[in-house]
């Protein structure tokens, strides 16, 4: 393996890493950003795409978790702090804190119960980005 060779497979490691990038670029890095998208036009591709479909309502239903574990995590952390220390600051701290972390282990829950670790999150949400450009291009035209 020459030097050549090596350099080529640490730009393809960092491409790899920083592929990321590209979702932002086509998200955000727009001159015209898309139009606002309606729970209906998600269920629409849900029902349209085989493949990325179910990964898209699986990521949906996932966010659940990470809300009721926010809410669970804010509402004992805080509890537990006015309870305890009856400071302003404190408690509101605490609570934050506590949202936090149940929003965090809502996540990893999520992440095991509909097993997200097997799918292409990010592919599911860009793949839904190219159907929605796609189809508001030709609602335009």
């Amino acid at each position: 393996m020459g030097i050549g060779e090596h350099f080529e497979g640490v730009k393809q490691h960092w491409a790899r890493n920083f592929a990321f990038l590209d979702y932002f670029k086509k998200v955000y890095g727009r001159d015209q950003p898309l139009p606002k998208w309606s729970d209906a036009d998600v269920e629409e591709f849900i029902a349209s795409d085989p493949v990325y479909g179910p990964q898209l309502k699986a990521l949906r239903e996932s966010r659940k978790f990470a809300l009721g574990g926010a809410l669970a995590g804010a509402a004992h952390l805080g509890g537990v702090a006015f309870k305890y220390s009856k400071s302003p600051h404190g408690v509101v701290l605490a609570t934050g804190f506590g949202a936090l972390t149940g929003a965090v282990l809502g996540s990893e829950v999520a992440e095991h119960w509909y097993e997200l670790y097997k799918m292409d999150k990010q592919g599911a949400n860009l793949r839904f980005i190219y159907w929605w450009e796609d189809k508001v291009s030709v609602l335009s035209e």
